[in-house]
C-alpha cells in the first residue's frame, strides 16, 4: 500500500524560485488567468522575493511529498503583494496563487491559501484583495468564496490576452 502524500505549506525559499518561474510561466503562456503577457524571468522573481520578505508580506509555496525517499515537490506558489503603492493603503494586500498544472483539484490551493491568509494576518494585513480574471473558470472565485471572501466589483474588459477581452472579479476578505 502507497502512503498518502504529504503537503506541506511552508515560506518559499530562493531555491524554490526556478520551479515558481516555471509554473508562473506556464500561465503566462497558455491562458488568461493573467494579464502579464511575458514570463517574469528569474532575476525578476529573485527581485519579487526579496521585495516581499524586506516589506514583511509572506510569499509561501505548498510541496508534496509522495512517501519515504521521495522529494517534496512545490505544487504552488502564493504571496501577498501591495494593493497599491500609496502608504494609506499599507494594510491592504492582493492575493496570488497558483498552482503547478496538473496539482489542481487535490486541496492544495485551499491548504495554501488558508495559510496565506494565516500569514497575511500575522504580518498585519487587515484586508485582502484578489483581481480575478474572468475567464470562463470559476474555480479560483469558487476558491476564494469559500475561504471567506466576498464580490465587491466587477472591471469589464480591462484586459485583453490571446485575441479576446476579458473581464476582471473583484473580491475582498477582512483579517482583522
Amino acid at each position: 500500500m502507497t502512503p498518502a502524500p504529504t503537503v506541506t505549506v511552508r515560506s518559499a525559499t530562493r531555491q524554490d524560485l526556478p520551479v515558481i518561474a516555471e509554473i508562473a510561466a506556464h500561465y503566462v503562456l497558455h491562458t488568461v488567468t493573467t494579464f502579464q503577457t511575458e514570463p517574469l524571468p528569474l532575476a525578476g522573481w529573485e527581485e519579487r522575493w526579496e521585495s516581499l520578505r524586506a516589506a514583511g508580506r509572506p510569499f509561501l509555496v505548498v510541496t508534496v511529498a509522495g512517501g519515504p525517499g521521495t522529494p517534496d515537490d512545490v505544487a504552488g506558489f502564493a504571496y501577498v503583494g501591495a494593493w497599491r503603492e500609496r502608504p494609506a493603503y499599507a494594510a491592504t494586500g492582493e492575493d496570488t496563487i497558483y498552482l503547478a498544472p496538473g496539482a489542481e483539484g487535490q486541496g492544495l490551493g485551499r491548504a495554501l491559501l488558508t495559510a496565506l491568509l494565516e500569514e497575511a494576518q500575522r504580518a498585519g494585513i487587515r484586508e485582502i484583495v484578489a483581481v480575478v480574471s474572468d475567464a470562463g473558470s470559476p474555480a479560483s472565485v469558487v476558491l476564494h468564496e469559500k475561504l471567506g471572501f466576498r464580490h465587491v466589483g466587477r472591471l469589464e474588459r480591462v484586459g485583453f490576452k490571446h485575441g479576446r477581452w476579458l473581464d476582471t472579479v473583484l473580491l475582498q476578505r477582512s483579517l482583522g
